[in-house]
């Protein structure tokens, strides 16, 4: 009982709250998007939070989240930073375009976008809400798809993110990094950023969002992100979560695929306290491949889950599914792949893996791969591995003179590569290895 009247108490929390939040959106509040919030907000007083009784969220105990009160950021204190502030978060070694956001709001003096090719967008939600709403009005319609209360209070309380927008036939040549640092020093804050993703007919397009704190106090950053790839499209859509241990981080990632698309989306996760990742993807036509990587490295008492769901309803598509984790001391992780093959998606190829090493006796998963075949001519498998470091090859390193620490190093480098030599942008593989590390605690090779 005690849990539901804190659920209920959140939950009344951002309804009671949202009269004054909208009233405050000024030039937002006459715009296509308005009608989205005001329905979102109504399904929010009818869902309510999850709890662990939903089979979706068993795992997942959003209690010490739902006791905290976040203001939202549109509503907070406005956080004015130099370059100098933020380049330390950045990733570097490679060229690419910048968008900052502050709390979730574009920051354009902090922002570098040139030279990007005729009729693409490179900008920020609200900016373009405001500005050009049609430009984004006809794809956020088939996107708007409230399933739980986080998605409810992302579409009510959203004002900006990331959009990307590349039309038929076109290449951005580099990368796309969206930085969003995130935290008030005075308020305990909601981040609601909506990222939009389209790429045309023949084009390409690699996006890289980096989630970093900014301030001590707690935080809650919740983010919807809608892909679509046309026929022959293809992106690269990397995300690196290095958030703090106070803060909440909560995405649900929704993608469309047209035939002969590739989609790969790349999912790297350090920080956060509680964390929890949505990907879907829908393959509506043939011919499309749809790859998912993950790592994830969790300590002290992080909790990190990862939902992933892969739909084959069409013929002759390929998924591609590699999870690993590496979690240490009380750390607790949750994996839970699901591949759906229809009736009519005959000549699917689905592969999907989820392996887990344990550093500590205290560190725990939960992995539950899935799999729903309703087809007969497919090729499909899945399976789950959960252990420690290789006894035998640790002793056989050790035999060589190495040392206990370097040696375990070794081990870790070698279990994350399958995942990290993904990665297609050297730059970033680079800091990446660097991170795994430093985050673990451990000696760098």
């Amino acid at each position: 009982m005690a849990i539901n009247k804190e659920f209920e108490s959140a939950k009344n929390w951002y309804i009671n709250n949202y009269k004054e939040f909208s009233a405050g959106l000024n030039g937002l509040s006459k715009s296509f998007f308005t009608p989205l919030r005001e329905n979102a907000i109504k399904d929010l007083g009818k869902l309510g939070f999850p709890t662990t009784k939903n089979e979706e969220w068993r795992y997942t105990n959003i209690s010490p989240l739902l006791k905290n009160n976040f203001i939202p950021a549109a509503a907070s204190r406005e956080i004015s930073l130099h370059f100098e502030d933020i380049k330390n978060k950045l990733f570097t070694g490679f060229e690419h375009h910048l968008l900052v956001f502050i709390n979730g709001i574009f920051s354009e003096e902090l922002s570098s976008v040139s030279n990007i090719p005729s009729g693409v967008i490179v900008d920020s939600f609200g900016k373009l809400l405001r500005n050009n709403p049609e430009v984004i009005e006809k794809y956020i319609d088939n996107f708007n798809n409230v399933q739980t209360a986080f998605d409810a209070l992302n579409t009510a309380y959203t004002t900006d993110g990331l959009v990307v927008i590349v039309p038929d036939g076109k290449v951005i040549d580099k990368p796309v990094q969206a930085l969003y640092l995130n935290g008030d020093d005075e308020n305990n804050v909601l981040i609601s950023p909506r990222n939009l993703v389209i790429v045309g007919k023949n084009s390409h397009a690699s996006v890289v969002t980096v989630y970093e704190p900014g301030a001590e106090q707690k935080y809650f950053t919740n983010i919807t992100t809608n892909i679509f790839v046309d026929e022959n499209g293809n992106l690269d859509l990397y995300k690196i979560q290095n958030e703090s241990e106070d803060s909440y981080h909560i995405e649900k990632v929704d993608a469309v695929q047209n035939k002969q698309s590739v989609f790969s989306h790349y999912n790297i996760l350090f920080g956060g306290g509680l964390v929890r990742n949505d990907i879907n993807t829908a393959m509506n036509d043939e011919f499309i491949e749809t790859n998912y990587y993950g790592l994830y490295l969790g300590n002290n008492k992080q909790h990190i889950d990862n939902h992933t769901f892969v739909d084959h309803a069409m013929p002759n598509c390929v998924s591609n599914e590699l999870y690993k984790g590496i979690l240490d001391d009380k750390a607790h992780g949750v994996f839970n792949g699901k591949i759906m093959v229809r009736k009519d998606a005959q000549k699917t190829n689905a592969y999907q893996s989820n392996k887990t090493v344990l550093l500590s006796k205290e560190a725990t998963i939960d992995t539950k791969p899935q799999l729903e075949i309703f087809a007969d001519d497919v090729k499909c498998s899945h399976g789950a591995t959960i252990g420690h470091l290789d006894d035998e090859a640790y002793f056989y390193i050790r035999s060589r003179g190495i040392p206990a620490e370097l040696a375990k190093s070794i081990l870790i480098r070698a279990f994350a590569n399958d995942v990290v030599e993904k990665i297609k942008i050297d730059g970033l593989k680079e800091q990446i290895n660097h991170l795994i590390f430093e985050h673990l605690h451990r000696i760098e090779i």
